[in-house]
């Protein structure tokens, strides 16, 4: 009988993520690509305006954004104490215990599918005029969708730089648009005469604020990503902090400035009628009569091109999400390899392009709308659930201080993230108030409650897993929260528990 070898073969997986490849530039480009800022100046803003009847959006961007940089002071300081892919998962796990931060986990995975395969709803809508300008017809939306699923999946497989390449010629792109849109509009106000009554308080704090704050939360959706890519950055106690502080100061002086040169244009008296009467078509139109269709061409384009760009950073960050919990055997162990070649989350990247295909194939068969009930149902459900993590993430914070200062000073300890955990849980309740309107459903509708009810539950079978864990698994539950250190991570079952591994 021939000898056995004692060489290892070399493996084709392996279960770290690729590090270094990600320096601050890449990293906002995720985080911008998945705030996807042409999608909300035209989706978002417009409906706002139209659908809820408020001027004061504006305002409300840069409310919203003073209350995302107070939770960010306590998130990065944890970033630099908490290195994981599973972020929120394992912030909460670290801060408030290992059965919350399961259940965490499962609210983030279901958020982020939702917002991910949500945008496939949207993108035939996206490239109809593109298609009907350049081609003169367009194809069924679930052809575009799956020739979008086809490029995100594949990149989805590729090296996380090559990917962040990509983002960052969409991105630009499409924010140098943005800015000659919003340039167009106040080189052309309506009336002769600027106003700013958009930014007055007065124009905020009016029946339906609950649902305006939503909906400007809503668009910073994808800005906590930064600390989901901290293992592949080149200095994640760098990075991420600017990363988080820059993205959050870029998307709401954006996003502050396009709605409120919006009413320059049309006139803060009349934008709500014409936002009603044109919805998403405002902007371009607006581009039309002021810059000519040339640049509404390129404009649709870069529309187009900011949904498939959401798509690839939100498809990026669902990824890290379930293989962070394959690592520490939460979920089946293949979710925890990544390719040695790539390294990127192999297994998880095409789970998650399953999901998409599935659910493709499924609105198309059925005829169901792919705007209304997937797009819009999914992202407003998806970014509730978002609303949700930041939330708990700011409590866990300040648990986690509360152990141990680390060096930290009382404002980044307990101030900062208090205030904002305050600030959060009112417009959760805002939400939750008004999440008919959200829907756009009646206010007796099933939708109404039951979209936002997947989320507790989710929690608790989620803090169930964690407790049969703890009794049955007790190796597994210890890795729980410890990111790449898991791997290594070596519980012997007899061993007195600490108080930390059975927290």
């Amino acid at each position: 009988m021939p000898p056995t070898s004692t060489v290892d073969r070399p493996s084709n997986v392996s279960d770290a993520l690729a590090r270094g490849r990600l320096g601050i530039p890449s990293v906002i480009f995720f985080v911008l690509s998945a705030a996807a800022p042409l999608t909300v100046v035209a989706g978002v803003v417009t409906t706002g305006y139209g659908v809820i009847g408020v001027t004061g959006i504006p305002l409300a961007f840069l409310l919203v954004a003073a209350v995302l940089a107070l939770f960010s002071v306590g998130y990065v300081a944890m970033s630099r104490r908490v290195e994981n892919a599973g972020a929120f998962y394992a912030y909460i796990s670290r801060g408030l215990g290992r059965p919350a931060g399961v259940g965490a986990a499962w609210v983030a995975l279901i958020a982020y599918n939702a917002l991910q395969v949500g945008l496939y709803g949207t993108i035939g809508a996206a490239a109809e005029p593109v298609l009907d300008r350049i081609f003169g017809g367009h194809p069924h939306w679930a052809v575009v969708a799956l020739v979008a699923w086809a490029l995100v999946g594949l990149l989805g497989l590729l090296r996380v730089d090559i990917n962040g390449l990509v983002l960052a010629a969409l991105l630009v792109a499409e924010i140098v648009v943005i800015l000659v849109f919003d340039l167009g509009q106040i080189g052309n106000p309506a009336g002769d005469q600027v106003s700013f009554a958009s930014f007055s308080p007065d124009n905020l704090f009016v029946p339906g604020v609950g649902a305006v704050l939503v909906l400007a939360i809503l668009g910073f959706v994808g800005f906590e990503s930064a600390v989901v890519f901290s293992e592949e950055s080149k200095d994640p106690k760098r990075t991420v902090p600017l990363a988080t502080y820059l993205s959050v100061a870029i998307i709401a002086g954006l996003y502050a400035l396009s709605s409120w040169t919006m009413t320059v244009a049309v006139g803060p008296d009349r934008i709500v009628a014409e936002a009603g009467e044109q919805s998403v078509g405002l902007i371009f139109n607006l581009a039309a009569a002021q810059l000519g269709d040339t640049v509404v061409t390129i404009g649709q384009v870069l529309f187009l091109t900011s949904v498939l760009a959401a798509m690839i950073s939100f498809h990026n960050t669902t990824a890290r999400y379930t293989f962070a919990l394959g690592r520490e055997r939460v979920l089946p162990a293949v979710f925890g390899q990544t390719s040695a070649r790539s390294g990127a989350p192999r297994a998880a990247s095409l789970a998650q392009s399953a999901l998409g295909l599935v659910v493709i194939l499924v609105y198309a068969v059925n005829g169901w709308d792919p705007v209304v009930q997937l797009f819009f149902w999914g992202g407003t459900t998806g970014g509730f659930g978002v609303l949700l993590l930041i939330a708990t993430t700011s409590v866990a914070v300040i648990a986690y201080f509360a152990r141990s200062a680390g060096g930290e000073n009382v404002w980044r300890r307990v101030v900062a993230p208090g205030l904002a955990t305050v600030a959060l849980l009112v417009i959760i309740w805002l939400a939750v108030s008004n999440f008919a309107n959200l829907l756009g459903v009646a206010p007796d509708s099933t939708l109404r409650w039951a979209l936002p009810a997947v989320y507790p539950v989710a929690a608790l079978l989620g803090i169930g897993w964690a407790l049969v864990l703890r009794g049955n698994r007790p190796d597994t539950y210890a890795r729980i929260g410890l990111g790449a250190a898991s791997s290594a991570a070596v519980v012997t079952p007899s061993a007195q528990p600490t108080a930390e591994a059975t927290r």
